[in-house]
């Protein structure tokens, strides 16, 4: 018998309940270059082809991941979950691969990936197989997801990424229509800063406690803080501090001014600031900016499994409910878009529509904007079951039938919003400038678009990539920023 090449990942699954799941990882995995196979004709609705499933795994995969969860289970004729009773399609895979393991060796064949924070030892052996959880955040379940198939060398195809899964997944899960001739506008997730004072400041302190000190004060102007070091678009920020009962002045060991534009463009230097320093200052300055411009418009906020801080009204912010606005190059005749950016859920509990925002230096300077949907029992404070959360938002995204177009207006109604009763959306980053935010994101003319799909079932597909979802660079900037001391938010 000759040889097999295995360079391709198994991604094993309960259809239709682990769908969502199942494609997203799929896509992601293509996406980083690996190679992937996924039962594509069972996605549809379709017939099992087993022999396809046997050449697959018996052939060409190097690793196969069983998506672990509660609906991989039979139940029965009361709604209640079998333990040790696999599905008939999810057991003939995953005995099928685990005989090939042992017939080939094959070193960690198997691995579980966690979903729904399934007990591990819901059938016999799941508890000695190698497992990552998803189930907090998809996107660091694949973080170790990827250390793990890089650990065991599993192949990657940088240079020619195959698109079989890409070209299906367009033509079969999302539009039949493709791409189309026409004008359409676009709009972007890009909240553009027009203008920003040419230079800011960092203010270096002997320690962490001096910067603190500073830190805590109220300032009428943004402050961020990074370890010992602050940073501010103030010249002369106010170092008197109150300690122990006396006024004290507290003198930084070093304060450097940073053009925003050497920033942008670059510079060399061997000593603190170099380039790097004073990128990550601006970076941190900026989310500053951003979180005091929520919370000067009264918004609440709370913290993602990122570590992200997403804002969202309540009734204290926000009193009449629904925002009214008009999309540009709309008719001024036509009567005003109105959306909610709350509102009651299943009776008694409540929704709120939520945003988070990543500051960004490229290709635009502003702040990259994410849509989100958190819940509160009494209209103000958000759960902290994260897990909770995650499970009611997607059902009120589907139920709700939320395609593009609805998160479009959601997140044009919250920036009009942010206006103040002069219609403007302001914040003063020193006393001689303010820095005013438009109501749009960035906009693009186009001369192709497409019908979108208001199917119900491939809108369930796309609804978490309006979530917590984030990509591995974004996880990996948020992580430095936190290892680095960035500020905390108050």
């Amino acid at each position: 018998m000759e040889a097999t090449t295995r360079d391709t990942i198994f991604i094993s699954h309960a259809t239709p309940d682990d769908n969502e799941f199942a494609i997203w990882l799929a896509s992601r995995l293509q996406l980083l270059g690996y190679k992937v196979w996924i039962d594509k004709d069972a996605l549809l609705g379709g017939e099992k082809f087993w022999e396809k499933i046997d050449s697959a795994i018996r052939n060409d995969t190097i690793k196969f991941v069983l998506v672990y969860s509660k609906n991989i289970f039979q139940r029965n004729e009361a709604g209640e979950l079998r333990a040790g009773k696999l599905k008939d399609g999810v057991y003939k895979e995953f005995s099928f691969a685990e005989s090939i393991g042992k017939q080939e060796n094959l070193s960690d064949f198997i691995g579980l990936l966690n979903i729904d924070d399934a007990d591990y030892n819901l059938f016999i052996g799941g508890d000695r197989l190698n497992q990552i959880p998803f189930y907090e955040n998809w996107a660091v379940g694949l973080k170790q997801l990827v250390r793990k198939l890089e650990k065991d060398s599993v192949p990657k195809f940088e240079e020619k990424r195959d698109s079989v899964f890409s070209d299906w997944y367009e033509n079969e899960m999302t539009t039949k229509n493709g791409i189309i001739g026409k004008k359409e506008l676009y709009y972007s997730n890009w909240w553009t800063i027009k203008k920003l004072p040419d230079s800011f400041f960092i203010y270096q302190f002997h320690s962490e406690k001096q910067a603190k000190l500073i830190y805590e004060k109220v300032s009428p102007f943004p402050i961020s803080k990074i370890s010992n070091c602050l940073a501010s678009f103030d010249s002369e920020i106010n170092l008197i501090v109150e300690h122990e009962g006396e006024l004290i002045q507290v003198v930084p060991t070093g304060k450097f001014e940073i053009k925003v534009t050497d920033v942008l463009l670059g510079f060399e230097s061997a000593n603190f600031p170099i380039h790097r320093d004073s990128e990550n200052h601006l970076k941190i300055l900026l989310k500053r900016v951003f979180h005091l411009l929520m919370k000067n418009r009264k918004m609440f906020w709370h913290e993602m499994s990122n570590k992200r801080l997403a804002y969202y009204h309540t009734p204290a912010s926000l009193n009449t409910l629904k925002v009214k606005f008009n999309y540009p190059f709309r008719s001024k005749k036509a009567k005003p878009i109105a959306r909610n950016l709350l509102g009651t859920y299943q009776y008694k509990l409540h929704w709120h529509y939520a945003v988070s925002a990543k500051p960004i230096l490229t290709p635009i300077v502003g702040f990259s904007l994410k849509n989100h949907l958190t819940f509160s029992d009494d209209g103000y404070t958000s759960w902290e079951d994260k897990e909770k959360v995650h499970s009611h938002r997607r059902k009120k995204a589907k139920d709700s039938k939320y395609f593009n177009e609805s998160w479009r207006d959601f997140q044009s109604a919250f920036l009009n919003s942010l206006c103040n009763a002069e219609g403007k959306i302001e914040i003063p980053l020193n006393k001689d400038f303010i820095l005013e935010m438009g109501v749009w994101t960035e906009m693009f003319w186009a001369d192709f678009g497409f019908y979108e799909p208001y199917d119900k079932d491939r809108q369930g597909l796309l609804n978490d990539f309006y979530e917590d979802d984030i990509d591995e660079a974004e996880l990996i900037d948020d992580l430095e920023d936190i290892e680095q001391g960035s500020v905390t938010d108050d």
